[in-house]
């Protein structure tokens, strides 16, 4: 190999996204004339709300686009304090918040600032794609810890204590979570922070589906139990998911005062600051509540039809299992009894029957498969009946 070519060891070591990898084969089908049924993205199909837009229009039309503070505009990082205090987090200053390009880059922004080579970090599984290959670009080892179906995707207490070693420096909480839309109640939470509390160890806690909840259920941050609690736990969350803002890039972070200034050190150093306008857009999401909360539920009664919907769809066809998430816009199905791995699965039904799904090996979930909901009924109602014709074909 010529000096050129060679790698460094993180771009060697890292994976590729699989969903965005699923994503961009769809799309390339569906440009040569394809007609796919897309359940790989994570993105809602609902457009940004007019006035969200509008307030970024406007500040680009008053000039408002040179740089910005890194750690984000003074008066977004308000609002995210008092978001934050109103949900029971006492005391959260402006200091504590950082505003950066995108929930991703706010996950990656948190690990760094703790994580040190040999670090190992906790991820219970099935897990979002990129919380391993972050965690191994900061020089850290992902450990995870498996809950499946039958636990509701949802780890105990106790394995959470098993699993802590005197390496061990955090652990990740997504709930509602990517890729299952199990959510935790506010008990199994609050025993889980417990035992990290108890550890000494950080939680960052991915909260980016906070608002996207159905069945009635109630989404907490483990940073509002306890004056201890917020000391050690890093929130990290956004504006992607819930305003459907998804190309807008703006992520967010809530953390202790010493946590949230390395963050915006290593922002400073990396990516500037996010987006200028854009955050003028986030801001007015944040100060019209009552306006951006009925923009949600307008889209999340669309979600709920969509998810049940799908639900039964998927409940219907014989072989497959699937829990009732509630929250997030993803099913999570086991197809073991199928007989066929998630990945030859996922890359025969594209080939055979244009129906885009994401295998469980990138969620590690080997035997399960994810669909996302964030997409038309017209979609869903086609998708479901080539999945009853494919996996028919299997059985028989």
């Amino acid at each position: 190999m010529s000096q050129q070519a060679k790698l460094s060891t993180w771009a060697s070591n890292i994976a590729p996204s699989p969903t965005l990898a699923v994503d961009a084969k769809a799309k390339e089908l569906k440009a040569a004339g394809e007609d796919v049924c897309g359940f790989g993205a994570g993105e809602p199909d609902f457009d940004t709300p007019e006035f969200i837009k509008e307030a970024c229009i406007e500040a680009i039309r008053e000039g408002k686009t040179k740089y910005a503070p890194a750690p984000g505009i003074p008066a977004l990082r308000d609002a995210l304090a008092e978001k934050y205090r109103k949900q029971g987090v006492d005391g959260v200053t402006a200091a504590q918040c950082v505003v950066s390009p995108g929930g991703k880059y706010s996950c990656y922004l948190a690990i760094l600032a703790v994580i040190s080579p040999g670090d190992e970090v906790i991820i219970p599984a099935p897990y979002w794609v990129s919380y391993p290959e972050m965690v191994k670009l900061a020089g850290g080892v992902p450990k995870t810890i498996f809950a499946g179906l039958d636990n509701g995707f949802k780890i105990t207490p106790e394995q959470l204590r098993e699993a802590i070693t005197p390496k061990t420096r955090m652990v990740v909480i997504n709930s509602p979570s990517n890729p299952t839309g199990a959510i935790y109640s506010p008990e199994e939470l609050q025993a889980l922070t417990e035992v990290a509390l108890e550890a000494g160890i950080y939680i960052m806690s991915d909260e980016i589906y906070e608002y996207l909840l159905y069945d009635g259920v109630q989404h907490v941050s483990p940073a509002s139990f306890s004056k201890e609690a917020a000391d050690a736990v890093i929130t990290v969350a956004g504006f992607s998911k819930t305003f459907s803002m998804t190309g807008w890039r703006l992520g967010t972070l809530m953390a202790p005062l010493p946590v949230a200034k390395a963050v915006a050190n290593l922002q400073s150093q990396t990516s500037s600051n996010a987006t200028t306008f854009a955050q003028y857009g986030a801001l007015a999401a944040m100060q019209n509540w009552d306006r951006s909360m009925a923009a949600v539920n307008e889209m999340l009664t669309v979600f709920d039809r969509r998810r049940l919907t799908l639900l039964d769809g998927l409940r219907g066809i014989e072989g497959m299992e699937c829990a009732r998430a509630q929250g997030a816009f993803y099913l999570f199905p086991n197809i073991e009894k199928l007989g066929l791995s998630a990945a030859d699965f996922a890359a025969r039904i594209l080939e055979e029957e244009k129906v885009a799904v994401v295998p469980g090996e990138g969620f590690g979930a080997p035997g399960y498969i994810r669909l996302s909901y964030a997409t038309s009924d017209e979609v869903i109602e086609k998708g479901l009946g080539r999945l009853v014709k494919f996996c028919a074909q299997l059985k028989g």
